[in-house]
């Protein structure tokens, strides 16, 4: 029997689904496993974990520009040395659980754990398999720190593993595999039954568009994309998720009232359809994180991007317009001007739908548990 502990941390949803996705695919493909997942800093301290949790939510929300800054602070900066020091001390208070559990083989999607699990073992308190997951599409200093007590990384795409080796970071514990993603997006589906479930028309267009979310940024902005989308494509509908936004949802069921757009406009405050949303869709509207990002690419669907938090997520933005598979809508950028070139230009956009192909790798759960089980 293999023992296996997966780590995450709760800042941002993509390092808990990665985790997830990680542990659903070992427990029902493998036989000789154990597998425990935890949140990191919540096992160390609940009142820091929903302190540190809500102070990082509040600074993206209400101050990007100040969050900007910590995160930049955070790659070189005293920042880094001052977070380094904290997970050496709350190490120690992990280790309680890792001597408890007794793994083989220890997987972090958060770097907060990967450091804090190398520093375990550069003392020689464990000694098993280390594996870390990045769950963005550009390295971050932090993932790296200690880097040589790490066995296995497991990147995006090939400029990660390029960059890492220029850190001096053996390219043989480097794995291109991509980011975990529910396995759902694997399946075949029944696109008829889909359309009639969201009440949609299955011969119009239909365009999924995250506009919600718990941070709340650039409400403005996103409220002005679905009024452009009304006003110039009647003839695409969409699928809006307001998620925990509920000043979004608010405002969205206003404009879908004032413009008699019930019809092709659908509000949803909250799905757990998203394979399903994405199976129907020609394109999606979102911030980019990195799970939606990874989960459209597996889908084969373009992006626009609006609304990136400063950081990791206009570094994702970044990786996707340097790669033509999504356009980017700046502050600045006239709204209805974007949109209208995109649907004009389809040459680009089909150029766009094939590069996702090149980048998508829906199977990156099972290629990484293989690699780790058959390993260890």
């Amino acid at each position: 029997m293999q023992k296996i502990l997966i780590f995450y941390g709760s800042y941002g949803g993509g390092h808990l689904a990665a985790a997830k996705s990680i542990s659903e695919h070992l427990q029902s493909n493998y036989s000789n496993v154990e597998v425990q997942i935890v949140d990191c800093i919540e096992y160390i301290n609940k009142y820091l974990n929903k302190v540190s949790t809500e102070a990082y939510k509040e600074l993206a929300k209400k101050a990007p520009w100040l969050w900007k800054r910590v995160y930049k602070d955070s790659k070189t900066g005293p920042l880094a040395h001052i977070s380094a020091t904290t997970n050496k001390l709350m190490s120690y208070r992990l280790n309680l659980l890792i001597q408890e559990f007794k793994p083989d083989l220890i997987i972090s999607t958060h770097p907060f754990s990967t450091q804090m699990c190398a520093i375990l073992k550069k003392k020689g308190k464990i000694d098993c398999k280390l594996a870390t997951i990045l769950t963005d599409y550009q390295i971050h200093p932090q993932w790296l720190i200690l880097s040589s007590f790490s066995d296995y990384f497991f990147v995006s795409n090939e400029q990660m593993k390029i960059d890492m080796i220029s850190e001096g970071i053996n390219d043989e514990k480097i794995f291109v595999t991509g980011i975990p993603v529910s396995e759902r997006f694997l399946q075949k589906m029944d696109k008829k039954s889909i359309y009639e479930q969201f009440e949609l028309d299955e011969n119009k267009e239909t365009v999924l568009f995250f506009a919600g979310g718990e941070f709340g940024l650039g409400r403005n902005t996103t409220f002005m994309v679905l009024k452009a989308i009304i006003r110039l494509f009647p003839d695409i509908q969409v699928i809006a998720i307001a998620g925990k936004n509920k000043k979004m949802k608010k405002k969205f069921t206003e404009l879908v009232d004032n413009t008699d757009s019930h019809k092709r406009i659908k509000i949803l405050e909250y799905t757990d359809k998203v394979p399903e949303l994405m199976y129907i869709s020609s394109m999606v509207i979102t911030k980019p994180g990195g799970l939606t990002v990874t989960e459209a690419l597996a889908s084969h669907l373009p992006l626009v991007i609006i609304n990136p938090i400063p950081g990791q997520e206009e570094e994702n933005a970044e990786f996707i317009i340097q790669n033509d598979v999504g356009i980017w809508i700046k502050k600045e950028d006239n709204i209805a001007r974007a949109l209208k070139n995109l649907y004009r230009n389809k040459e680009k956009f089909v150029t766009m739908k094939e590069n996702t192909k090149s980048l998508a790798k829906p199977h990156a759960t099972a290629n990484i548990c293989k690699i780790l089980l058959d390993d260890i």
